[in-house]
């Protein structure tokens, strides 16, 4: 065992008992959540170790749990909740329309009407259509069939370390595996000629997918990518990279989907895709266009939507209904109050949630520098993307360059498990939330929130000093 690893296991366990002590009540709740529900809850990113802490109250930046801790939060709600937890807002509207007409009953509704001309309104795009369903995984599946219906092809190429959701189609090439990197299959239960059809480019590498095109191009259905990368390291793409991509799927006949599940509406009253003034075949958002409920959206080109239309004969329709839940009446006036906020109030929202994080970001790196620690932070613009409210902390073993995936996620290079688990548990002891070593600042972090935040990742650095340096 090396001192770096003695050291390591020594600070887990004292991060621990640290953890056990402040959080009797939860770990009551996850004992009871265990005899009934499979590893003691739903998703497996929220049950970290040694277990979840159970959330009671949650307002702002702010989450309070049932030992009454404070935490401010950058989770949020998965990145959702661009206002904070719970804002008046939505809650007012939400009394609102309770009053009226919230419970579910299965008819068309004029909010989703709403809802869908104001997202084609603010994305500016022409001759497009709106579905809608319940959850970014149903939005990038539903993408993929409605482009091998379109084509008539069936391989499907996306970016290693893209995360789309559960989508059977998707679940390949999104954790680094040494020493193959992102090419292999990361679920079971899927069939291999599924997943043997889906092929993986690296990310911002333009050589790469023209290789890929120029052998496989008249064979792929769609080209589906994060014009900023989520769970692959929070930074843009390259300008002339989508530009190409635009340029390669044209000239290929292939669909290109961007999914915006996470940057939609995060850095502008938009898509990133109006940043850069390249229009995809079909794009796909979430997140904060629902104001804190389930809400997604396949956005595009009106003949590949309207293949879902149920006039379409059998061997030619697209079976995209949505689900049981899609176009809620509740979820649609919520997405439309939240749409209306960010747009009326871009010009004040959107440059402070950049600053935010410009601020925090900064604040990271020093307290980390001061101990003589490297760290980087990711989550800064382009030139073409502002610097955003998305961040993310990662532990260099050695110098990176050029900012890829593959330089964030493979052990060799950069740190995984401090920033996943230790970094995670470390700042819950300091009454901070992270997942991937950072999250999202929501208009509700405060300059004292944020302030906070760099004091408690300034106590982390040193306790990683003491332990493992």
């Amino acid at each position: 065992m090396t001192k770096t690893q003695s050291g390591l296991n020594r600070l887990l366990g004292e991060l621990d008992r640290r953890y056990r002590r402040r959080t009797h009540r939860s770990l009551e709740v996850h004992r009871r959540a265990q005899r009934f529900m499979v590893g003691g809850g739903s998703h497996n990113l929220r049950l970290f170790a040694p277990y979840p802490f159970c959330v009671t109250k949650a307002k702002g930046p702010v989450v309070v749990d049932i030992d009454r801790n404070s935490y401010i939060d950058y989770w949020q709600g998965h990145y959702a909740n661009i206002l904070g937890h719970n804002p008046d807002i939505i809650q007012r509207e939400m009394v609102r329309h309770h009053r009226q007409d919230s419970l579910h009953t299965g008819f068309e509704g004029r909010d989703q009407i709403e809802l869908a001309e104001k997202i084609l309104r603010l994305l500016g795009w022409s001759d497009c259509r709106v579905r809608f369903t319940t959850s970014g995984t149903l939005a990038t599946m539903y993408s993929v069939m409605l482009a091998m219906a379109a084509t008539g092809r069936d391989r499907i190429l996306k970016i290693g370390s893209g995360w789309h959701g559960a989508s059977p189609f998707l679940l390949k090439g999104i954790k680094y595996h040494p020493p193959d990197g992102f090419t292999r299959t990361d679920s079971a239960g899927i069939p291999a000629e599924i997943l043997n059809k889906t092929l993986v480019t690296r990310f911002n590498d333009g050589d790469d997918l023209e290789r890929i095109l120029k052998k496989e191009g008249d064979r792929i259905a769609a080209f589906i990518l994060e014009p900023f990368i989520g769970v692959g390291g929070f930074f843009p793409a390259d300008s002339s990279y989508l530009r190409l991509a635009r340029s390669l799927t044209r000239k290929h006949g292939i669909v290109l989907i961007f999914d915006e599940i996470i940057s939609g509406f995060r850095f502008c009253p938009s898509g990133v895709q109006t940043l850069y003034g390249i229009q995809p075949d079909l794009s796909t958002f979430g997140k904060v266009i629902g104001g804190g409920h389930a809400v997604s959206a396949v956005v595009g080109r009106r003949e590949i939507l309207e293949q879902c239309r149920s006039q379409q004969s059998p061997e030619d329709r697209v079976f995209f209904e949505g689900g049981t839940f899609s176009a809620h009446s509740e979820y649609m006036r919520a997405g439309c109050v939240m749409l209306d906020y960010l747009s009326r109030n871009a010009g004040r929202v959107y440059p402070r949630l950049s600053k935010s994080g410009e601020d925090l970001r900064r604040g990271i790196t020093r307290v980390f520098e001061e101990q003589g620690i490297e760290v980087l932070c990711t989550g800064e613009g382009n030139g073409v993307v502002p610097a955003g409210s998305l961040f993310m902390v990662h532990f260099p073993r050695k110098k990176i360059g050029r900012l890829t995936p593959e330089q964030l996620w493979d052990p060799e290079i950069s740190d995984y498990r401090l920033k996943e688990e230790v970094l995670r548990l470390a700042l819950v002891g300091e009454g901070v939330h992270v997942v991937h070593g950072g999250g999202a600042i929501s208009a509700a972090h405060g300059k004292g929130d944020l302030d906070r935040t760099v004091e408690a990742y300034g106590r982390v650095a040193r306790l990683f000093k003491k332990f493992l340096y």
